[in-house]
């Protein structure tokens, strides 16, 4: 299982990476039944954390990065997610704490992760 840890993780940096310019610093990933839970630390770009010193500007990075993932994700998940998890994905819910430079993002498959 945690070979399958260390894949599935490296699907998500890899696609944050090419999204935004950086992925995650760390990322800790447990599967439960039919889900993928991850918490991503230390994701946003020097650029974000400036436009995040102020309110509006939280709420913007929040907003587009919480939005990016998630319609990426429903439109074309990571080549090879759904196999390496032998499920398909159904859902994902992301959120993030802007503050404190920390994501987590839940992935609900169709079926028990083997």
């Amino acid at each position: 299982m945690s070979k399958m840890v260390h894949e599935f993780n490296d699907m998500m940096r890899k696609l944050r990476k090419d999204l935004f310019g950086k992925g995650p610093e760390r990322i800790n990933t447990v599967f439960i039944e039919n889900m993928a839970i991850s918490t991503l630390y230390g994701n946003l770009t020097p650029t974000e954390k400036f436009i995040a010193g102020t309110l509006d500007g939280a709420e913007m990075v929040h907003t587009a990065r919480t939005r990016m993932i998630q319609e990426v994700y429903s439109t074309n998940p990571p080549e090879g997610l759904e196999e390496l998890v032998g499920a398909k994905l159904v859902h994902l819910f992301s959120d993030m704490k802007i503050e404190e430079n920390i994501a987590i993002s839940v992935f609900v498959f169709d079926k028990n992760i083997t």
